[in-house]
């Protein structure tokens, strides 16, 4: 039978009812779309949940070269800072909600770390920061943002000092998601995940850290007349370029920055060699040895260029 041959309806006979019929068709497959969408919108993470059985997030891994040996990264440097205004809202992921703390409380916990790494390098973090994946920061579901913890690893006791700029990670079983550098630095990288406990770092804990000390009573006029006047620079004063928990890791900042120096070709090559103070339970990296805080923040600066983080400055 010819193809042609066959009985007519009546969109075929009337153009407008065919034109009728086809636009009806067209907003139905459009609804369906728009439901298919919202619906994807509405139950999406901030990250995609991570594979079965993985370490990392599915079409994520590690970096296909390295900025060298990851496992010196530098800890982050704590500071007190303000909390992000839009950060530490409560949200929901994967149907669960999560209300952050918006105060500056202690926070312990002991369970699973992952890690994120190539996928996101570069993106946003939810502070509005870039992602780095080579620097020690990590996603968290309630701490405050930004914040700072130690994280530490239960098998081996390597730990690092990591910033929390960022949300996740939202699997039951995990309590934070470290960058690429963070888990290498504490040996979780190959196997992906690793069992830690992370301690966030108290502002008093910062303050203690850095070495700024409690402002002093004040002192009775008739006290205070008797007493001589003291200059307020005077001291020995040093730039301090990390410290830490562990011995080894001071040890092993130190040697880098004693290169580092040698190889600087201009004053700084002339500053005392880089030396471990124990302050306590705290291992301090310091450089230097400046009659006066003028002196020492002038050679902080320069050690702040060459090392790409913040220093601070003690008297000893």
């Amino acid at each position: 039978m010819p193809c042609c041959d066959r009985t007519l309806s009546s969109t075929d006979t009337d153009p407008r009812l065919a034109g009728a019929a086809a636009m009806r068709n067209a907003t139905r497959l459009g609804v369906v779309l728009l439901a298919l969408v919202l619906a994807a919108c509405g139950s999406a993470p901030t990250r995609p949940v991570p594979a079965k059985g993985g370490g990392f997030y599915q079409d994520d891994g590690p970096p296909d070269k390295a900025p060298g040996d990851l496992r010196q990264t530098p800890d982050a440097v704590p500071r007190v800072e303000s909390f992000h205004p839009y950060a530490n809202r409560p949200y929901v992921a994967l149907g669960r909600t999560y209300t952050p703390m918006t105060d500056d409380r202690p926070y312990r916990a002991r369970g699973l770390a992952s890690w994120y790494g190539r996928q996101f390098h570069g993106s946003r973090t939810s502070s509005g920061e870039t992602y780095d994946m080579f620097a020690a920061s990590a996603a968290h579901p309630t701490m405050p943002i930004p914040s700072y913890a130690r994280v530490t690893n239960t098998r081996t006791g390597a730990s690092v000092i990591v910033r929390v700029n960022d949300r996740g990670p939202f699997k039951p079983d995990r309590v934070i998601d470290l960058s690429y550098a963070a888990a290498v630095k504490i040996g979780i990288a190959g196997a992906g995940t690793g069992e830690v406990e992370v301690v966030r770092l108290t502002f008093d804990d910062i303050r203690t850290m850095r070495g700024d000390s409690p402002r002093p009573a004040p002192v009775p006029a008739a006290a205070a007349a008797a007493q001589p006047e003291v200059p307020p620079d005077v001291g020995r004063w040093a730039v301090q370029i990390g410290a830490f928990q562990q011995e080894a890791n001071a040890v092993a900042l130190r040697e880098r920055v004693a290169v580092q120096l040698q190889q600087s070709g201009n004053e700084l090559a002339g500053q005392r060699a880089p030396r471990v103070e124990q302050d306590g339970s705290i291992f301090r990296v310091l450089v230097g040895a400046a009659p006066d805080r003028s002196a020492a923040r002038a050679l902080a600066q320069q050690l702040e260029r060459m090392l790409g983080h913040e220093t601070v400055v003690l008297v000893r």
